[in-house]
């Protein structure tokens, strides 16, 4: 009698939680593309725009160094063809080798001047580019779980990244789960009038990184061998 009394007991609390699981609502998934709205966000094009404006004015710093550098260049090349001269006398060419000594390490100088400008300019640009980057992406997570918690969301999903294999990593969605317009609104809803217009493309890779670092090239002079 105890057994089947056993028996029933396990049988109702093993149809009880068969009941309980069975009650459960299934999770509510959302999908948003983190890349889209990184790109659309006024605030990403306010700020390559200020970034193209600052190497707009390295480069020019740069093309300025460069003039000065080829300017020390071309009297070098006079007082080498000085040294040459065989009409020039032995302390006209020793005062000559000497000017020339000096003219190339001017040019030895302002070739690390301006790299070295160089260097410190990518850097400069780099890291204003990160800290935005990272701080804008906070505030698009914060956005966007905001809304999928008011939409009842047990889990959001971002469509944008590819996966370790490079596939997407997320092959299949219905778009009705999808809040990326939604959650872009939101973001832009305090968008300054006169604000850029950003780029309605997401980045081909799907980051929501920029593609590369701020290029300053140098023309003119020849780098350091």
């Amino acid at each position: 009698m105890k057994n089947s009394t056993k028996s029933l007991f396990a049988l109702a609390a093993a149809a009880a939680l068969a009941l309980g699981a069975s009650a459960q609502p299934a999770p509510k998934v959302l999908v948003v593309d983190v890349a889209k709205l990184y790109q659309t966000h006024w605030k990403t094009a306010d700020m390559q725009a200020k970034l193209q404006i600052d190497e707009q004015k390295a480069q020019e710093e740069i093309e300025k160094m460069n003039k000065e550098g080829n300017a020390i260049v071309e009297e070098f090349k006079s007082l080498n063809e000085a040294v040459n001269n065989p009409a020039l006398s032995a302390d006209g060419k020793k005062k000559a080798t000497e000017d020339a000594q000096k003219k190339y390490e001017a040019i030895q100088k302002k070739q690390q001047e301006v790299q070295q400008f160089v260097q410190n300019t990518r850097n400069s640009l780099g890291q204003r580019e990160a800290s935005f980057r990272g701080m804008l992406l906070e505030d698009i997570a914060k956005v966007s779980s905001e809304m999928a918690k008011k939409k009842g969301a047990n889990l959001l999903i971002d469509k944008s990244g590819p996966s370790g294999h490079g596939i997407p990593s997320l092959l299949y969605f219905d778009s009705a789960f999808e809040i990326t317009e939604e959650v872009g609104k939101e973001l832009n809803k305090d968008k300054p009038a006169g604000a850029l217009t950003p780029t309605a493309t997401p980045a081909a890779s799907g980051s929501a990184a920029p593609a590369a670092t701020p290029a300053v090239t140098v023309p003119g002079l020849a780098p350091k061998k």
